[in-house]
C-alpha cells in the first residue's frame, strides 16, 4: 500500500499533470465565456437579423402538456447553439496550435548555429589538414 502511495505522489507531482489540470481549469472557463458569447450575443443577433427568432425556443413537441404533466419537446434550438459553441472553440483553438507551432518554428529557427560559407568551410578542411600534417 505504502508503495502505491508513493508512486501515486510521484504521479501527481509531475509537471505534466498539473499543467493538464491548469488546462482543464482554463478550459472550462474560456467554454463558460464562449457559451455566453453565443447565447447573448451572437445567437440574439442571428435571431434579430432573421426575423426576431429565439434560437433556444426552437422545439419539435412530441406530447403538449395536459393537466400536470408537462410538455415533451425535442429542443432543437439549444442544439443548433452548441453547435455554434463547438465551432467558435474549435477555431480558437486551431488559431492557438497554429501560434504556438510558429513560435516553436520561430525557436527552433533561432537555435540553429549559423552555417559557414563555402569559403570558411574550405578554409576549415586546410586548417585540419595542416594540423595533421605537422603530426
Amino acid at each position: 500500500m505504502r508503495n502505491f502511495l508513493s508512486e501515486f505522489k510521484e504521479f501527481i507531482s509531475r509537471g505534466s499533470v498539473v499543467d493538464l489540470a491548469v488546462g482543464i481549469i482554463i478550459g472550462s472557463a474560456f467554454t463558460a465565456i464562449v457559451t455566453s458569447l453565443v447565447n447573448q450575443v451572437i445567437m440574439p443577433g442571428i435571431g434579430f437579423l432573421i426575423g426576431r427568432i429565439n434560437f433556444a425556443d426552437f422545439r419539435w413537441t412530441l406530447a403538449p402538456a395536459s393537466g400536470d404533466k408537462p410538455e415533451v419537446a425535442i429542443y432543437y434550438g439549444a442544439f443548433i447553439q452548441q453547435i455554434i459553441n463547438f465551432i467558435i472553440i474549435s477555431f480558437v483553438v486551431f488559431s492557438m496550435v497554429k501560434m504556438i507551432n510558429v513560435l516553436r518554428r520561430k525557436k527552433k529557427e533561432e537555435e540553429k548555429p549559423p552555417v559557414p560559407s563555402p569559403e570558411v568551410q574550405l578554409l576549415t578542411e586546410i586548417r585540419d589538414l595542416l594540423k595533421e600534417n605537422r603530426k
